[in-house]
């Protein structure tokens, strides 16, 4: 498992579409599994699951990015966590593919963190 906490100059609806773009227009495996937005006032909250098929480890890995401006500072508060990468009941080793996913959200976030 993988998670990356940053900060980003756009809303969260716009953090979650750079991701959504990154990973499923480059990538031929990449879906996304659900998403759920909640508005209230200037407050917004995304919640963000995506998985893409990782042929090292012969599984799929989900990424889960929460993505919320309630802090009121004009920032987005961004948490990306890279998952279930892993092959077997009891094997979590997941060969990189955690990181790789979210690090692959963390590239596509680049431009606008603060």
């Amino acid at each position: 498992m993988e998670t990356k906490d940053l900060h980003v100059s756009v809303s969260p609806a716009r953090a979650a579409g750079l991701v959504i773009d990154a990973l499923t227009v480059s990538s031929v495996s990449g879906r996304i599994v659900d998403q759920y937005t909640r508005r209230g006032g200037d407050c917004e909250i995304v919640v963000l699951i995506m998985e893409k098929y990782f042929m090292r480890t012969g599984n799929r890995a989900t990424l889960t990015m929460v993505a919320d401006n309630f802090d009121g500072d004009g920032r987005t508060k961004v948490r990306l966590t890279g998952s279930g990468g892993g092959n077997g009941a009891f094997m979590k080793f997941d060969w990189g593919a955690g990181a790789s996913f979210s690090g692959r959200a963390e590239e596509a976030l680049a431009e606008c963190r603060v």
